[in-house]
């Protein structure tokens, strides 16, 4: 398993979309802060500033953890991939954990340019507890999201485009009253993007249980019996 999760990390990076996109998260993560800090310099906390930080991460790791997976069929390497590893599941479960390392290390990434800018431009520098893993939680969640998405639909451009489209869909049928009561327990925008700005109440958090059952716990389910079953070409 350490091995495989070496390949998926290096995976990860070695197609030039992987590598941009990682590029680019890190860069308008660096650039929010900045603006951030420039624009609003008075009241702004490190928790403010981690908030806008991450906020880049939950956008584009999602599509780096598409990429992740469907680069098998994409890039053709199905084939060879599950000719080295017979056993399936195991290269989908090196993917998943690759997938939080990366999001663990966008985490820290955007912790750290949080820190420093927050100290250089001499604001407050409180961040509780809570704030910090539910940031984790957002950043960890929105990457494997990605990947439960990928292994669902196998390819790069439907499956790009249902991460966005799927969630806008959602969050404008949840503006209509009959039916926000119901679709809020599903609302990505409702349900997650709290994580990195207030402490979560228990129903709150419940809210984000159900959204991840709905957009990651089962498609990546899904998606493993696909890749279990499916023939490989």
């Amino acid at each position: 398993m350490t091995r495989l999760t070496a390949v998926e990390l290096r995976k990860a990076t070695d197609t030039r979309a992987g590598f941009w996109l990682q590029l680019a998260t890190a860069g308008i993560t660096l650039a929010a802060v900045v603006v951030l800090l420039m624009v609003d310099r008075s009241g702004t906390t490190l928790a403010d500033a981690l908030s806008v930080a991450v906020q880049p991460a939950g956008v584009l790791l999602p599509i780096v953890g598409i990429l992740l997976v469907t680069s098998e069929w994409s890039q053709r390497t199905a084939l060879i991939t599950f000719t080295l590893v017979p056993k399936r599941l195991p290269v989908l479960t090196a993917k998943v954990v690759a997938s939080v390392l990366i999001a663990l290390a966008a985490t820290v990434a955007a912790v750290a340019v949080s820190v420093l800018g927050t100290a250089v431009a001499g604001e407050d520098m409180t961040l509780s507890a809570a704030i910090l893993g539910q940031v984790v939680v957002y950043t960890v969640t929105a990457m494997l999201t990605g990947v439960a998405l990928g292994a669902l639909l196998q390819q790069s451009a439907p499956a790009i485009v249902a991460s966005f489209a799927a969630p806008l869909a959602i969050a404008a049928l949840a503006s209509i009253p009959q039916l926000k009561g119901a679709l809020i327990w599903i609302d990505q925008a409702r349900t997650l993007g709290p994580l990195t700005d207030d402490t979560l109440s228990a129903t709150e958090w419940a809210h984000v249980a159900t959204t991840l059952v709905a957009w990651l716990a089962i498609p990546l389910a899904i998606g493993a019996w696909r890749l279990a079953r499916g023939e490989i070409r």
